[in-house]
């Protein structure tokens, strides 16, 4: 960034758009996803080695659905990012994070390498956060200094400001597929072998309820994106999410996203809240993108009353520590321990655990709930 980046209101088109000094040399580079091309850009977002996902979607088995993250032009808009732009389309990213004045960072799914390209002081940094995150429909000010958005069809953008940040202004990014990869995309790239990957199948075809674990970037959105993809046409899944990410290869899939509260502290509409509503909307699967706290309860109550082929995720660092995870989140809800180990067993019928090794992304170990006395345990599958 050489010339200053103004923030204005989202809606307003500016005149004085920022360039990066990069901008020039890249003129030809693409700013949306699309068709055969978007799979060439992010087909081997998985790890550095996932071509033959790549081109599975470049041969056309790999399509823009009409779930929840795929337009109907099956588009990825990286336009909305600014200056950032071009490093979001310069291969398989995955994940941008500009730290303050120190620089940009990209993931192109090794783990974050620095960008030797890009410059920006800290003034320049905190007037793309704010853009950026107006263009998302909300505010980031000294009042408000964490702010998390949605642009377009589904990239994230998080964003800190000091003092929370000692560091300076930060901004993450997160690039989501412009289409769901499906099961045999991700056994052919190496994330799952054939036996996880007839498990899967097997679990989605007899609508069994799915846990999926691991820590942050391991591929937990991707894997249950290609599970539910593979889910029958005539279902009708019901996506609750706080910011949405999935991308489904699924004709009839409806999306609610959490709502947080305004300046006023009124507004907000949590993931539990958004649960309770989607049982009324007369679905066949209820998915939550990922339970963080009280959701948890409403979560196990609806797959325990009737609502099979239920999917969800939950950060964890192995399998064995999602019992305790699992009782942290319950205890946020008023659960006790044994309350949320006998609801956890009848509500999830299998969980399955990723991890990433050396930059690759792979399902690790698939287990199910046991109990353990009146405490939560797992067993493998």
């Amino acid at each position: 960034m050489t010339s200053p980046f103004v923030a204005v209101p989202s809606w307003h088109v500016s005149d004085r758009e920022p360039t990066h000094r990069l901008d020039a040399q890249r003129t030809g580079a693409v700013t949306s996803i699309t068709g055969a091309a978007g799979a060439a850009v992010d087909g081997a977002a998985l790890d550095g080695t996932a071509q033959a996902a790549g081109d599975d979607v470049v041969h056309g088995e790999r399509s823009g659905g009409g779930g929840a993250g795929a337009g109907s032009s099956g588009q990825l808009d990286l336009a909305a990012l600014g200056p950032l732009a071009p490093f979001a389309a310069s291969g398989p990213v995955t994940d941008l994070f500009v730290n303050g004045e120190r620089g940009l960072w990209i993931d192109r799914g090794g783990g974050a390498e620095h960008e030797p390209g890009w410059a920006a002081d800290e003034g320049e940094v905190r007037a793309l956060a704010v853009r950026l995150i107006a263009r998302g429909g909300r505010h980031i000010d000294e009042a408000t200094p964490a702010v998390d958005v949605r642009l377009g069809r589904g990239i994230r953008v998080h964003a800190v400001l000091p003092p929370v940040s000692s560091n300076g202004t930060l901004i993450s990014v997160r690039v989501p597929r412009a289409a769901g990869f499906s099961l045999a995309a991700l056994a052919r790239a190496g994330m799952l072998d054939a036996t996880q990957e007839a498990t899967l199948r097997r679990a989605v075809a007899e609508r069994r309820n799915v846990l999926v674990t691991g820590a942050g970037g391991t591929g937990k959105t991707t894997l249950l994106g290609a599970m539910l993809g593979a889910a029958p046409h005539r279902e009708r899944i019901v996506l609750i999410e706080d910011v949405a990410e999935l991308a489904l290869d699924h004709p009839h899939v409806v999306a609610l996203e959490a709502r947080q509260a305004n300046l006023e502290g009124s507004g907000r509409l949590g993931l539990d809240a958004l649960l309770r509503e989607a049982l009324r909307m007369r679905p066949d699967r209820i998915v939550v993108g990922e339970c963080r706290g009280a959701e948890l309860r409403e979560l196990l109550a609806a797959l325990n009353t009737g609502h099979d082929g239920g999917a969800g995720t939950l950060h964890a660092n192995s399998l064995d520590d999602v019992p305790a995870r699992l009782e942290s989140l319950g205890s946020i809800a008023g659960m006790s321990a044994d309350a949320v180990a006998r609801q956890t067993v009848s509500a999830f019928d299998i969980v399955v655990h990723l991890e990433r090794v050396e930059g690759r992304r792979r399902v690790s170990r698939i287990g199910r709930f046991r109990l353990d006395g009146d405490r939560l345990g797992v067993a493998p599958c």
